[in-house]
This record gives structure tokens, C-alpha cells and sequence, in this order.
């Protein structure tokens, strides 16, 4: 006998021309990201092939003993005449340049999906985005990049700092290359060995890449090329992508630097240090100067750097719209 509760009423299938609009939208969305992801791995090389010299002074200047060095010269000083000029500045390169290609894919790809997740949760003009809503998904950004980010810094740090062991007649240094400290890290103390640092990573990462994205997207308005009426009416010159960028460098490390040094102390230091303790022993060091080793090479580093970055992202984008 049928029932006679009422009946539920069904939802309309959507036509033909909705299903088709979502397909586009959900393939453009897939395009973006990959898109994204490639010219992050480009800007990624290029910054590795401009910046690591002057991350390899900094890394020393952070982590060295008081006094082994007088300032940043004396650090490529040292290193070149230790080392050789190629060996000595590029030490410990192959693990950034495995790792940053992939690093700053993310990044950007991050960057793409956050800006997804920003149009979701608040109301967005178009294409401009508020500078809350570019550094909210520029923090988010590095929520993925870490899970890459702080293995490779770990790797990298050791490898730089190997560099600054005078060898004796005979000795061989401990580590052979950036495999066989993730295998000696991981026989030491597992997976939590090789990560270690990561939440300290985050901590860097996530407000430095807010001030990052943000900074490149003001600066970017305010260099574009614009009609009376204050409306872009044109493609931004290289130069202007190469100061966007360097300012974009600059506002990264200002915020985050004493986080970067405690960091660099937690993955290079022996046994199983606490970030509390790395704390104490950096400002018993030198008080809150201590905080700040090596911040001149890393500002210096920034400004060339990511110039590089997005001028190497930006023409990824430009060769990817001609080629697709």
C-alpha cells in the first residue's frame, strides 16, 4: 500500500551550459595551480643560483662562535681562502637546489590555493585582493612549504657549517653530501631528527610569507602603469618586477630575522636542544643583538634573491601564455 507522507521534493539537475561552466572553472582552477607550481620551480633556481652565497654567510655568522669572525667579509675571507671561491661560497648548494626548486613550487602553488581560499571566506573585487587578504594567503603559503623547507634547511645548515671545520692531515669530513646527512640524521634519531626545526620553520615562514606576497603585490600597483583614471593599462617593465620583487625580499626577513637565528641554532645544534634553551643561549650570548647575526648578508641576499625569484616567476608566466 503506498505511502501518503508527503513527498520529497528533488533537487533540479543542472543544465547542460552549468555543467559546462563548472568543468571550465574546475579546469582553470587545475591550470592555475600547475601553472603556479612551475613558475615557482623556476623562480626557486634562480634564486638559489643568486642568493646562496650570501645564505652561506649568514648561516656561518649565526651559528659560529663569538669571535671567529669580525663581520661579513671576514667570513667570505676565511671561506674563500679555506675552501676556494666556487667550493667555498656554493657549499652545501645541492641540497637547496633539490630542495628549493620543489620549496618554492609550493610556495607559489600555496600562494595560488590560499588566494582560492580567501575568495571563499570573504568578498573579493575581481582580481584585487586587499593586502589582509594577499597576506592571509601568503601565511598559508607556508603551511605546505614547510614540510619541504625545514629537511632541506636542516641539511643545508650541516653542510655549511662543515665547511668552517679545519680538517686534520688525513680526516675526512663527516658528512659525504646532502643524502648522507638526511641517512646519518636518521639513524641519530629518526624522522623527528631530519625534521627537526620544522615548527621553528613555520614560525619564520608564515608571517615572513605574508609580508612577502603582500609587499610584492602593493609594490606592484604602485609601479604599474596607470591611466587617469588610476586604472593598469599595461604590463609591468622587468625593472619593476626586479624592485617589486627586492622589496618583497627585504619585508620578508625584517619581521622574522631573530626566529631565522634561533632556527638555525636548533637544527645545527648536537644532542636534543629545546627552543626554550636555544632562546636562553643566544641572548646569554649577546642580548638581544645576538638575535640578529649575519643580518646585513641576509638583507643583501634578499634584495638580489628574489628579484631573481619573481622576475623568474614572472617570465615563467609570460612563456607559459604563449606556449598554452
Amino acid at each position: 500500500m503506498p505511502s501518503s507522507g508527503p513527498s520529497i521534493p528533488t533537487p533540479p539537475l543542472p543544465s547542460k551550459d552549468e555543467v559546462k561552466e563548472e568543468v571550465v572553472a574546475a579546469t582553470k582552477s587545475s591550470l592555475s595551480g600547475l601553472r603556479s607550481l612551475a613558475a615557482g620551480g623556476v623562480g626557486g633556481v634562480c634564486a638559489v643560483l643568486v642568493g646562496h652565497p650570501f645564505d652561506l654567510v649568514k648561516v656561518r655568522m649565526q651559528t659560529a662562535e663569538k669571535g671567529v669572525y669580525s663581520g661579513a667579509v671576514d667570513v667570505v675571507r676565511q671561506t674563500v681562502a679555506r675552501e676556494g671561491l666556487a667550493r667555498g661560497l656554493y657549499a652545501g648548494v645541492s641540497a637547496p637546489l633539490v630542495g628549493v626548486t620543489p620549496m618554492f613550487a609550493v610556495s607559489f602553488w600555496g600562494y595560488d590555493v590560499g588566494k582560492g581560499l580567501v575568495r571563499r571566506v570573504s568578498s573579493v573585487d575581481g582580481d584585487r585582493f586587499t593586502a589582509g587578504q594577499v597576506a592571509a594567503a601568503g601565511f598559508f603559503s607556508a603551511i605546505p612549504m614547510t614540510a619541504i623547507t625545514a629537511p632541506f634547511e636542516r641539511v643545508k645548515v650541516l653542510l655549511q657549517l662543515q665547511g668552517q671545520k679545519q680538517l686534520a692531515p688525513g680526516e675526512k669530513p663527516r658528512y659525504s653530501g646532502g643524502l648522507d646527512v638526511v641517512r646519518q640524521l636518521y639513524r641519530e634519531g629518526g624522522v623527528r631528527s631530519v625534521f627537526r626545526g620544522s615548527l621553528a620553520t613555520l614560525a619564520r615562514d608564515g608571517p615572513g610569507s605574508a609580508a612577502y606576497f603582500a609587499t610584492y603585490d602593493y609594490t606592484k600597483r604602485r609601479l604599474a602603469p596607470k591611466n587617469a583614471a588610476g586604472e593598469p593599462t599595461g604590463e609591468l617593465s622587468l625593472s619593476a618586477i626586479i624592485c617589486a620583487g627586492a622589496a618583497a625580499g627585504v619585508a620578508m626577513w625584517i619581521p622574522v630575522f631573530p626566529v631565522d637565528t634561533v632556527k638555525s641554532r636548533l637544527q645545527s645544534a648536537e644532542g636534543r636542544p629545546t627552543v626554550g634553551g636555544v632562546v636562553r643561549g643566544v641572548y646569554a650570548s649577546g642580548g638581544l643583538k645576538a638575535f640578529f647575526p649575519g643580518f646585513g648578508p641576509a638583507i643583501a641576499r634578499a634584495i638580489p634573491a628574489n628579484a631573481a625569484t619573481f622576475l623568474g616567476v614572472e617570465l615563467a608566466h609570460k612563456a607559459m601564455d604563449r606556449l598554452f
